[in-house]
């Protein structure tokens, strides 16, 4: 049985990633400058950065839409058996309920809500990757995605909350006082809604240490895998995250980049690190 697994771009997985399990990527939109980009295809994070560093307004994002997935489909529904998208979670974007829309054309097209994003989304897809090369049949893939999103583990610090305010997300009153106290906040996804949680105070590269630690310990970690995904840090900060994740033990300590979708919300220098629970 052929499968093919189709993510929206916000899940942020390396290239290598992508081409070796043959992933389809879809991308969302972004706006800037007068102008409308497919995310990581027309524009990058740099691309956002210096439109905002340049005095530009905050560039807005749009979910893949319903002829965008049909066209998709129409493609894919054909060549394949079965085919499974997994979007970025309901909760931040309509992809899902679009892609629901165009899927009910096709009876081999299954649309999986990851109740996520970023590299937590991209957990779940690489899982469901390796199972479809493995050779699992859909109705074993699509169940252990369900079993799965519970257990996605995503948090990150943000160094500053500019880009969140300039977004509505916070008050630049906020903003202004957490830059000021050089407080980071450690943002959760619980249930698929961000919430503020710690709240660290310090340098931003000297605070990612415990962040580290207080994810890991005392939790029931799957160690096949963690993801530690950022927007544009210097190159040694997520080298020394990994110093510190190496200590839990994990297999496979995979570094990626936030796309563009999601650095229009949270800014340069945000750091997280994403893994399954058992």
């Amino acid at each position: 049985m052929s499968i093919k697994i189709t993510a929206t771009s916000t899940c942020d997985l390396p290239p290598e990633l992508v081409e070796r399990y043959n992933i389809t990527i879809v991308p969302l939109y972004v706006s800037f400058g007068g102008s409308t980009y497919r995310d990581g295809v027309e524009a990058g994070p740099e691309d956002i950065f210096r439109h905002v560093e340049g005095g530009g307004n905050l560039p807005s994002t749009a979910a893949v839409n319903v002829a965008d997935y049909q066209e998709l489909f129409a493609g894919l529904s054909p060549k394949y058996d079965e085919v499974i998208h997994i979007t970025i979670g309901s909760e931040f974007s309509c992809c899902y309920q679009n892609a629901l829309v165009a899927a009910e054309e096709y009876s081999n097209v299954h649309v999986v809500d990851s109740q996520n994003l970023t590299a937590g989304q991209g957990l779940l897809v690489l899982e469901a990757a390796e199972a479809a090369q493995r050779g699992e049949d859909i109705h074993g893939i699509l169940s252990m995605l369900e079993g799965l999103i519970s257990k996605v583990d995503t948090t990150f610090v943000v160094d500053k909350l500019d880009y969140l305010a300039k977004g509505g997300r916070c008050s630049s009153v906020v903003a202004l006082g957490a830059n000021l106290l050089k407080l980071k906040p450690c943002i959760n996804l619980v249930d698929g809604k961000m919430s503020v949680g710690k709240k660290y105070r310090g340098a931003f590269n000297k605070v990612l240490p415990d962040y580290v630690r207080d994810q890991l310990n005392g939790k029931d970690v799957r160690i096949n895998r963690i993801i530690i995904v950022h927007t544009r840090c210097d190159p040694a900060i997520p080298a020394a995250v990994e110093q510190v994740v190496r200590e839990f033990g994990f297999e496979a300590v995979i570094h990626t980049v936030a796309g563009s979708t999601i650095s229009c919300h949270c800014g340069p220098n945000t750091l997280g690190i994403l893994f399954l629970r058992k």
